[in-house]
């Protein structure tokens, strides 16, 4: 079921650049308490580093990539200024062709250009289970969409995890599921995802 959480109490007022995250369980906070969760830690984060933003939760656990082409154009409510956008897991989980993934991501980057909102694509990798070919495919399509449409892009949501390096140390990090990351681990992802959030913020209250 699709959630929209607001992370702060109040308005936005004139000079808050509100961002909109666009996502799935990893971005709803599957798992976890409220404050643990994603799109909490990272506006605390973001907070913390002087920005003054509003992150809306726009994340439905179980979504595809086509989930989110479907719901893209009431998540761009007039208020919304920026949006993280960070799909594709659930489609590596079902074995989607990356070309009907593509096309979802594409669809949702047109619906941002068209309401003139900043965005984020943030990648995923692709494991080598589905074959060298499939891995290339998926992986590809979020650099070359990002340039494509000139938006801003991190090129893996596990980035602070995959620092770690040895697998064995990623565990502690993870749900029991092996899926999705415990609030320690969810830190981590904000620590280094957050530095592109920041460049978000900024564009999207230059075009704003």
């Amino acid at each position: 079921m699709t959630c929209l959480i607001t992370c702060c109490g109040f308005a936005a007022t004139a000079e808050q650049v509100v961002i909109a995250a666009l996502g799935d369980s990893l971005t709803h906070g599957y798992g976890l308490v409220q404050e643990e969760g994603f799109v909490p830690q990272l506006d605390r984060w973001l907070r913390a580093h002087g920005a003054n933003v509003r992150i809306i939760n726009a994340g439905a656990s179980g979504d595809t990539t086509a989930g989110g082409a479907a719901r893209v154009e009431w998540t761009l409510t007039p208020d919304v200024d920026g949006m993280i956008v960070a799909l594709g897991g659930n489609d590596l989980l079902r074995g989607i062709d990356p070309a009907a993934s593509r096309a979802n991501l594409r669809k949702i980057l047109e619906a941002a250009r068209d309401a003139n909102v900043a965005v984020l694509l943030v990648g995923m990798q692709a494991p080598g289970n589905y074959g060298a070919e499939y891995k290339q495919s998926f992986d590809d399509m979020y650099p070359d969409l990002s340039q494509e449409f000139g938006v801003l892009f991190a090129a893996n949501f596990f980035e602070g995890l995959a620092a770690q390096g040895d697998p064995g140390a990623v565990s502690q990090f993870m749900q029991p599921d092996g899926i999705h990351p415990n609030a320690a681990g969810v830190a981590m992802i904000v620590d280094a995802l957050g530095p592109s959030v920041l460049k978000l913020v900024d564009k999207a209250d230059g075009e704003g």
